[in-house]
This record gives C-alpha cells, structure tokens and sequence, in this order.
C-alpha cells in the first residue's frame, strides 16, 4: 500500500526539486508536488494542498515549503500522518532579511527580475557544487520557469507568515528535520532548534550539503525519507 505524500517546494522551485524522490518512490507513495506560482500567502498555498491531499497524508517540505507546512499543521494537524521539514527554519526573518525581500520585488516589479543568477548560487548550493554544471543548469532552469510575478507572490507569502515557534511543542506525529551542513541561508543551528522543539524530532545533517538538499545530495536525502516514511 502506498502512502500519500506532498513534496512542496521551495523559493523558486518547482517539482523538479524532488525528482529524484519522486523517481525512487513510485512503489512505496504517491507524491503530489503543488504547485506555488499562483498564491500569494502561506494560508492560500496551505489550502491548495489540503485541497489536494486524501484525509490523511505525510508531509514533506523546504524553505518555503516548511513554511507551508506548518500552516498546514496550525489548520489540520489531524491529517498529517509524518512531517519532515528540510532546509527551513521555525522563525520568523530578522529585520534585514525583510528589507532584502522588499528590494527584491521592487527590482522584479521594476521589470529586473534575473531568477537564479550565478551571484545567488552560493547561497542556494554549497561550494563543492558549484562546478557541476548540470545542477546549476536545472537550479537555473527552475527559477526561469516559476518566473517573476509569481516569484513577487511567494516572497510576499514568505514575508508575512507567522511565527511558528510558538507551535513546535505541538506537533506529536513523526518528525525528521534535515539540512545540509552548509546551508547558507538555513543553517544547522536553526534546524537542531526545531528538532529540540518538537517531541522525539530526528535530526540530520548532510555533509557536502547546502540549501537545496534533494538535488544536491539525492541518495542522502532519499534514504532519510525512507527511514522517515517507515518509522512508526
């Protein structure tokens, strides 16, 4: 029997994020990755996914994505079988964050929208990285296709989401909470915050890992799941 699973992806992402889970997956869930170009809050790309998913369902999600989550836990906590949260963090952004945000969707309003440039890519995937051509062309090719107004939606969405800290002690079903070792914009210190937030949370880190674990380092990423899906 197979297990229903939503994958939601990040900033600039789409469902090529987890093609690899996808892939390796077929047998055990049936994934359903949302689409996030069209909302322009947390509680609206929440509610696309609730509308999507059967009664009960495991959750997966990064950056964005587990921001999402975790509204999808404050609306529905009973429909969340498992939760993994990857690449993410619990807070809020600090007041520099934010003011990085607004400018940039005052330059994609202005028309200056450049996706996922080479400058950015330090901060998306870790060094060791950065050589292969392939990943960079398919982090690149993402970004192009979520495209500018709905990049001005999902930073506006991420921008005025809650604080879910408060909720961590909350959450009672499965937990794996996963990073890569050199996340730049969600490092470890974040995650091993959330895993000591939520009741028997599962921590890992994966080495030679930035911030887009499930294409960076698949086989890792992949083999946590498992672990995570078959968990009691």
């Amino acid at each position: 029997m197979t297990t229903p699973l939503a994958l939601l992806p990040g900033l600039l992402n789409d469902g090529e994020l987890w093609r690899h889970q996808i892939a390796a997956f077929q047998d055990r869930a049936e994934c359903f990755a949302p689409d996030f170009t069209t909302q322009d809050s947390v509680a609206a790309m929440a509610e696309t996914v609730l509308s999507a998913m059967p009664a009960r369902f495991a959750l997966t999600g990064l950056s964005m994505g587990g921001y999402v989550a975790f509204e999808i836990l404050r609306r529905a906590p009973e429909r969340i079988e498992r939760l993994a949260l990857l690449d993410t963090k619990a807070g809020p952004d600090d007041q520099d964050m934010t003011a990085r945000r607004r400018g940039l969707i005052e330059l994609a309003e202005k028309g200056r929208f450049q996706g996922v440039t080479r400058r950015l890519l330090p901060l998306l995937i870790a060094e060791a990285h950065l050589a292969n051509e392939t990943l960079v062309a398919e982090v690149m090719a993402m970004a192009t296709r979520v495209g500018r107004r709905a990049f001005v939606r999902q930073q506006t969405a991420i921008m005025n989401r809650p604080d879910s800290r408060p909720t961590l002690a909350q959450i009672v079903c499965p937990t794996l909470v996963l990073c890569g070792r050199d996340d730049q914009l969600t490092p470890p210190e974040l995650h091993m915050e959330m895993a000591a937030g939520i009741r028997d949370a599962r921590l890992v880190v994966v080495e030679d890992c930035g911030h887009l674990a499930p294409l960076e380092q698949p086989e890792a990423v992949t083999a946590a799941l498992t672990k995570w899906l078959e968990s009691e």
